[in-house]
């Protein structure tokens, strides 16, 4: 007996017949038609406000709206033809080295981190970003305000006048900037 007729009858509680549109728990029955389901699959893929989302996701936004047999393994194999996202994965990315450990400490104020934290509002005195020195053993802090236009000698020499004084020279500084400002600011040092 063919479906049409089941959900007449009423013998398949999932489905329903209303005004000659089928649905699957309310969800819209999506016909095999190869294009039109490539559409669906496309727009949702493709949508601007969320580009290239992933298998899942577009599974998630597909399956409140429409129902076809064998849904999620289209899907699956449609997001595994995209190039975009065969670049992006991460299995398919280069694993990164092991990370380095940085040695145990013995004295406070020896091992210090620093890095900056701009695009902040302007102060009175224009300062729109905080210099954040940290001692890496008792992991206490200085938050230096500071102008994104001071140049490497300005640096050196508020951190002479702000963390030197204080805590003396320290034997090693980690820093998530490149070489170069570390190199350039030892110099202004």
């Amino acid at each position: 007996m063919k479906l049409s007729k089941k959900v007449e009858e009423g013998s398949t509680p999932d489905f329903t017949l209303k005004e000659g549109v089928l649905r699957h728990r309310g969800r819209l029955c999506v016909p095999k038609i190869d294009e039109l389901r490539k559409e669906l699959l496309k727009g949702s893929h493709e949508f601007t406000l969320s580009t290239h989302p992933g298998s899942t996701k577009i599974y998630r936004d597909l399956k409140s709206y429409y129902w076809w047999l064998r849904m999620k393994k289209d899907i699956v194999a449609f997001v595994a033809r995209c190039l975009t996202c065969e670049r992006v994965k991460t299995e398919h990315q280069k694993l990164g080295d092991l990370l380095q450990p940085l040695p145990i400490l013995i004295w406070k104020w020896d091992h210090i981190t620093m890095d900056f934290i701009v695009g902040l509002p302007r102060t009175q005195r224009k300062h729109n970003a905080i210099w954040v020195v940290v001692d890496r053993l008792t992991k206490s802090a200085h938050f230096l305000y500071i102008k994104t236009v001071f140049n490497v000698e300005q640096l050196a020499d508020l951190y002479l006048k702000e963390i030197v004084r204080l805590h003396g020279i320290p034997l090693s500084i980690v820093s998530d900037h490149d070489t170069k400002f570390v190199s350039k600011f030892l110099k202004g040092f």
